[in-house]
């Protein structure tokens, strides 16, 4: 997306530091001189009227900006690269312009919201890029440029400020879809790939083949080995259509950043990527997000082309400062299986009182359904427990830190009690440790 503005009107000009500078030193010579000689202070006045007019021919002289264009790309992913172009056309403006341009931005976008960028010459004008990684999903602004270029005595600077109308709309990440190991994965799988019976590890007997070494001992059909006199082993059909739901905490403490994203972000990517790989198993996806009350319960997909129906409904899952309603959420999910299913719950929880909560309300989800609860490994907890203790502070710190780890670790062991997977795991891995659990479960045959 880019927006031109073409501009007729004399910009607004300043002095530059330069000239600041050179009044702001002439000042004590004119005091010196006064001092030494007080018939020759008509020249301090000379002096400055002097730069006055140097500065006021350098603007005149700075040329004028002809065209100028922000080029920014309709969409973009949250925690990856975004590219944004300036692109200027200054009419008699020398090699000396030095442009910096200064954007408005939305927050979601930059921290702090304003991205100043010095332009380089090119063939066609002058032209300045910058590299961003958007903050959080949502439509972001570019609501304002300022450009400001010097003149050829580098005394003044002009400068035009003019209104945009650009959005970006920041989409959840799919970059670890994107990656050669998991292309390489679906491109030798055979997901979806072929349109017959699949013979894998699965529930439902599909045939008989003879035992050969390296077989689980387990798959040996005793009864046919001995009618047969040899060795068989049962094959089954991997299993097929289960229906996966991933529910996503959009409580506050998901909302806190990891590595710059959101808890809530990462989350996302890692659920979309495994029900992408899910789509192409040819299960059901669904997605299942809720705060204080549920945001977003999405009918089952059930094709991979319909994936987009599922990034698009992972964007509308709105950051919320409030705590959630594990019950109520819940309560509406499984009001709305009517079968045993896969529930990935994706949640933070920082007090013991809300974790006990969330351990009832899971314990009862367990009873009908698989449940795999994924939390985010927390570096910075880990990092002051582990500190060097230096002072009381640094030391009331580690204890503090200590006790809130030994917390996590007995809510999530309570969890593991009652039957549920647990993953915790570093945001860069928590994805590849969510499809490996798939996959497991998947062999296992125990969601159908």
């Amino acid at each position: 997306m880019a927006i031109r503005l073409r501009l007729q009107a004399i910009p607004a000009f300043l002095p530059a530091p330069r000239a600041v500078l050179a009044l702001a030193l002439a000042a004590p010579a004119a005091l010196v001189l006064a001092a030494f000689a007080p018939g020759l202070w008509i020249v301090a006045p000379a002096l400055g009227g002097a730069l006055s007019v140097l500065v006021l021919l350098d603007a005149l002289f700075a040329g004028t900006l002809a065209d100028l264009r922000v080029i920014v790309p309709a969409d973009a992913e949250v925690g990856e690269p975004l590219r944004l172009s300036v692109l200027a056309e200054l009419a008699r403006a020398g090699a000396r312009a030095r442009p910096v341009v200064a954007l408005a931005l939305d927050p979601r976008l930059l921290k702090g919201g304003r991205l100043e960028l010095a332009l380089q010459p090119t063939a066609d004008g002058w032209q300045g890029n910058a590299e961003l990684r958007p903050l959080l999903r949502g439509t972001a602004a570019v609501s304002r440029v300022w450009l400001r270029w010097r003149g050829p005595l580098g005394l003044a600077e002009r400068m035009v400020a003019r209104p945009l109308d650009l959005t970006i709309r920041v989409r959840p990440s799919l970059a670890p879809l994107r990656s050669p190991a998991l292309q390489l994965f679906l491109r030798d799988s055979s997901f979806g790939l072929v349109a017959r019976r699949i013979r894998g590890e699965g529930t439902e007997f599909e045939a008989l083949a003879d035992y050969e070494p390296g077989m689980d001992r387990r798959r040996i059909d005793w009864k046919s080995s001995a009618r047969h006199a040899r060795l068989f082993a049962r094959e089954y059909e991997t299993e097929r259509n289960n229906q996966i739901v991933f529910a996503f905490d959009c409580g506050q403490a998901m909302c806190e950043p990891v590595a710059g994203v959101s808890r809530l972000d990462r989350a996302i990517t890692a659920g979309l990527t495994t029900a992408w790989v899910a789509l192409k198993a040819q299960d059901r996806i669904a997605l299942f997000g809720f705060a204080a009350r549920p945001q977003v319960l999405t009918p089952f997909i059930t094709a991979s082309r319909d994936f987009a129906r599922l990034q698009q409904a992972a964007a509308s899952l709105d950051y919320r400062a409030e705590e959630p309603n594990f019950t109520l959420a819940i309560a509406t999910l499984t009001a709305r299986l009517q079968r045993r299913s896969l529930v990935v719950i994706f949640s933070e929880f920082t007090d013991p009182t809300s974790a006990e909560m969330m351990i009832e309300t899971v314990r009862r989800l367990v009873d009908r359904h698989v449940v795999v609860f994924v939390v985010l490994a927390d570096a910075e907890l880990t990092g002051l427990a582990d500190a060097t203790v230096d002072s009381v502070h640094d030391a009331a710190m580690a204890v503090a830190a200590g006790s809130l780890q030994r917390q996590r670790a007995l809510v999530l062991q309570r969890l593991r009690h009652l039957g549920v997977r647990v993953i915790e795991a570093p945001y860069d891995v928590v994805g590849t440790r969510l499809l490996d659990t798939y996959l497991a479960i998947k062999r296992e045959g125990a969601i159908g």
